[in-house]
């Protein structure tokens, strides 16, 4: 059961670090027919995550997308700023176990990945996880509830 809705497409963004990977994981998403809207950056010149990540998280909170992938060089920089957005949550994955788990205990929303440590062929087998690993819902649905900051 994938976790793609239809009419939706996956957020896509990374920095200089993870432009190389985000651009793999595209051709794997074309390959199946995923439809995807990417955020930037565009090269490996040097820039800063937040300018990509904000954008990504508006869209994934705003349903205009979902879900989404992001990455840079260790994933810790752009999940921090993802995570700042109230319906976020990302999930740094660099294996396919995480992912899964991410996805099956947390409803994760967004698959970080840290584009310097690890391989290509092992991120196309963390997308594929992620996208296709339902939230198992249960006992994890009030504690994904209580995410969200409660003021």
């Amino acid at each position: 059961m994938s976790i793609l809705q239809e009419n939706k497409k996956v957020a896509m963004c990374s920095d200089h670090a993870g432009f190389e990977l985000k651009s793999i994981i595209q051709g794997y998403l074309e390959a199946q027919d995923v439809e995807y809207v990417d955020f930037g950056t565009n090269s490996t010149d040097s820039c800063d995550y937040p300018d990509f990540a904000h954008p990504c998280a508006d869209a994934v909170e705003s349903g205009e997308c979902y879900p989404g992938i992001a990455m840079c060089g260790s994933g810790n920089g752009i999940s921090m700023t993802l995570n700042k957005h109230q319906g976020i949550r990302a999930a740094l994955c660099w294996t396919v176990e995480l992912a899964k788990l991410a996805r099956q205990h947390n409803d994760a929303n967004v698959l970080v990945l840290p584009a310097r440590f690890i391989e290509p062929v092992v991120a196309l087998e963390i997308v594929d996880a992620f996208l296709n690993t339902p939230f198992e819902g249960g006992r994890h649905v009030n504690r994904v509830n209580k995410i969200a900051l409660q003021k």
